[in-house]
């Protein structure tokens, strides 16, 4: 499964990914374009390292293993304060790409739409009420019963970088089942996790950079257990099966170098989904 995702056939392309040297040479411009919009550092609440270059970077990871095309649909699912919607303002078409970010943290919508979505009118920001210990404690929405407020078959790709790393496990299945509504037939869904293989997979001579504990009940794993929602790994399968479950077929997956080994060029593990003909009802 370590191969970019594969379009099924009866999706019509419009345009195929930008690819090779291009996209390496777009990344290169946009890291290097001191006029694009950046958080002060004190305002930036999505984690420790260079804002455009994580971005950046997982802009080569939505083309190169997710298909990503520039005429697509992209919903943002925890957009943050917009690390992955700068460097995807310079990839997506003006004219046919549009992207909706997500986000519980109103700060961080607030000062995306100011300096992103007023700047690109296709790209639109929305604060999501949705109750989150870490992030909004006293949100009206509660993720089990998660509802968005887009039409069925909105969207063609969906994003959730380090969401579901902060996620309980009963709130997984909600949010893939909604994703997957939104979605249209072929649409891919984009997910950063932790996973934690079977002991016996596991190789002991690794320092992970994170050290997981695991829930009595399973399947969730913490990293602190006075914050469990700082860091949340799942019982590997468990994504996998409930992305089946909810209409998807796992493309793609690839583990990420958290584990403490060399080789990967990512931080966390990656999937890939596709929805599948089991998802038009959901």
């Amino acid at each position: 499964m370590n191969s970019p995702v594969v379009i099924p056939d009866h999706v019509r392309l419009k345009s195929a990914p930008l690819g090779g040297d291009r996209l390496a040479l777009l990344q290169k411009t946009i890291e290097r374009n001191r006029f694009l919009p950046v958080p002060p550092q004190e305002e930036n609440f999505v984690g420790d390292g260079d804002y455009l270059a994580i971005g950046t970077e997982f802009l080569g990871h939505f083309v190169d293993l997710g298909g990503l095309r520039e005429d697509e649909r992209v919903l943002d699912i925890g957009c943050g304060i917009g690390r992955m919607a700068v460097p995807l303002t310079q990839y997506l078409d003006p004219e046919e790409g549009q992207y909706t970010g997500l986000d519980p943290a109103p700060a961080g919508i607030h000062w995306s739409a100011q300096h992103i979505g007023s700047v690109y009118p296709n790209f639109r920001f929305m604060h999501l009420d949705i109750a989150n210990e870490l992030y909004n404690p006293n949100g009206c929405i509660q993720g089990t019963n998660l509802s968005l407020p887009f039409d069925s078959g909105s969207f063609d790709f969906a994003i959730m970088t380090s969401v579901v790393t902060h996620l309980p496990a009963n709130e997984i299945e909600p949010y893939f089942r909604e994703i997957s509504r939104l979605l249209e037939p072929g649409g891919r869904l984009f997910v950063s996790a932790f996973i934690m293989e079977p002991e016996s997979q596991r190789n002991a001579d690794l320092t992970p950079r994170i050290r997981f504990h695991r829930s009595p009940e399973g399947p969730s794993w913490h990293a602190d257990k006075a914050a469990p929602l700082a860091a949340v790994a799942f019982d590997d399968g468990f994504l996998d099966t409930t992305l089946h479950r909810t209409g998807f077929d796992v493309a793609l997956k690839k583990l990420g170098h958290w584990r403490g080994q060399t080789g990967s060029r990512h931080y966390q593990d990656f999937f890939v989904a596709v929805k599948s003909s089991r998802g038009q009802g959901a």
